[in-house]
């Protein structure tokens, strides 16, 4: 009876501590818009992608102002001393003329033109694709920290409370009311669990330095979910989602436009072998002549019409085809690995996200069950029918299911994160949504 008391103690006293840590973490802390905001000043890849933007709005306008007419002027005065034998002259000379090109028939300005619009796009869509891949990474990582957390809340928890079960244990031994097995059983989960312990140290350090990469700052601590959330899976069919992601995903997007940009470009090196045609204004004005002897003022109009057909360039022109339509080639198979890519991406987050929400609801389950079982176990340990083994391997089995459950909440909404992100409609709005889950 003396013994069953004891034991009677030991549980109760183990079991309050870890309902205590389970509970005891802090409300108060960064949320996830607060580390998305950091994250949005310090994020070099979505600076690189706008100022990829800039780039591609100053080469459009750099070719189509290719095709605008193109004036030139030029002036020059000159203070003249020539002498011949016996004859001198001393002047100062003038000179200057004024010319305008306007093409009319220039198809590789036009497909460059062309070329430049949807490369444009491209790193339009790109911008987007850095925007969303910003957020989805904060998302992620900011959870990850969470689940390092949690997981290692409950190795401690586990670890303090197996550390009452030593003392306790110990006490028996002494008085000779428990074999040294089950001494040795203790010490061995114990040093197991130290072990645990370090590696799940380890992770979160590795989870919050993945965090600080993307704000370039330390974060303290981050506020964790809320209780009251409702875990529901993802509607309608994956074929209809595929056919989303296909048509809004902007990576696969800023891809198209990269094929397309590609095959004007083809369409620029063809355009070389065709004639071009422009029209010249020309006016020139001078008082100077040749080897800078004075002349008559002269003045001279042109209007013409310029003819300009390319007939051998040694192959240059046939070669830079060749080397263009490689080019398309490569980009056309790049496209095709990454609709590959999208497919399989989104198949896997949708999957997986419904799969989580089926397991937070087993995982509900399986808490209780290894609850009861823990529970049965300790009583039976208590009449001396059960060993000190199997009330570790119960607690143990208690505290995994707990894990696992705090685990599949944290991969459902990264997870689910992540399928917002494959078929290309994930948004701040988003963001906010999931920050309401917050305690806070």
């Amino acid at each position: 009876m003396n013994t069953a008391r004891l034991w009677l103690s030991l549980q109760r006293s183990g079991w309050v501590l870890m309902l205590v840590l389970g509970l005891s973490r802090p409300v108060c802390g960064e949320d996830l818009l607060s580390i998305y905001q950091q994250a949005l000043v310090s994020a070099p890849e979505l600076k690189a992608a706008g100022l990829k933007v800039a780039v591609g709005e100053a080469q459009k306008g750099e070719a189509f102002g290719q095709m605008l007419p193109q004036v030139n002027g030029v002036a020059n005065w000159s203070g003249n001393d020539f002498h011949q034998g016996n004859f001198g002259q001393t002047y100062n000379g003038t000179r200057y003329y004024v010319s305008l090109t306007q093409s009319l028939m220039d198809f590789a300005k036009y497909w460059e033109w062309q070329r430049s619009r949807e490369q444009q796009r491209q790193f339009d869509a790109e911008q987007l694709t850095a925007q969303q891949s910003l957020l989805f990474e904060v998302v992620k990582r900011y959870f990850l920290i969470l689940d390092a957390e949690e997981q290692l809340g409950f190795i401690k928890t586990e670890k303090q409370s197996t550390e009452i079960y030593q003392q306790q244990i110990n006490k028996l031994f002494a008085k000779q009311m428990t074999k040294i097995t089950e001494v040795y059983e203790v010490e061995a989960r114990l040093d197991q669990i130290k072990a645990d312990e370090i590696e799940a140290e380890s992770l979160l350090l590795t989870a919050r330095q993945s965090l600080m990469e993307l704000t370039n700052s330390a974060s303290g601590e981050l506020r964790h979910l809320r209780e009251a959330i409702e875990y529901k899976e993802l509607d309608g069919k994956l074929e209809d989602w595929l056919e989303v992601a296909k048509s809004e995903n902007p990576t696969l997007s800023a891809h198209h436009s990269a094929v397309q940009a590609a095959q004007n470009d083809v369409a620029v090196r063809k355009a070389k072998h065709l004639p071009v045609v422009d029209l010249q204004l020309y006016y020139y004005d001078t008082d100077t002549g040749y080897q800078s002897v004075r002349t008559n003022h002269m003045q001279t109009q042109v209007a013409a019409l310029n003819v300009n057909v390319p007939i051998f360039s040694g192959g240059v022109l046939s070669e830079a085809v060749s080397e263009s339509q490689s080019k398309l080639a490569i980009v056309k198979e790049e496209n095709e690995a990454k609709l590959r890519a999208l497919i399989k991406e989104t198949s896997e987050a949708y999957t997986l996200s419904n799969a989580n929400a089926k397991r937070i609801a087993a995982a509900h389950r399986a808490v209780s069950s290894a609850a009861k079982s823990r529970e049965a176990m300790q009583s039976g340990f208590n009449y001396g029918v059960k060993t000190i083994r199997e009330v570790l391997e119960a607690q143990q089995a208690e505290l995994k299911a707990k894990r696992d459950l705090a685990r599949a909440k944290y991969n459902y909404i990264i997870n689910r994160v992540r399928f917002l992100r494959a078929i290309g409609t994930i948004s701040e709005d988003n963001l906010l949504e999931i920050n309401h889950w917050l305690e806070g």
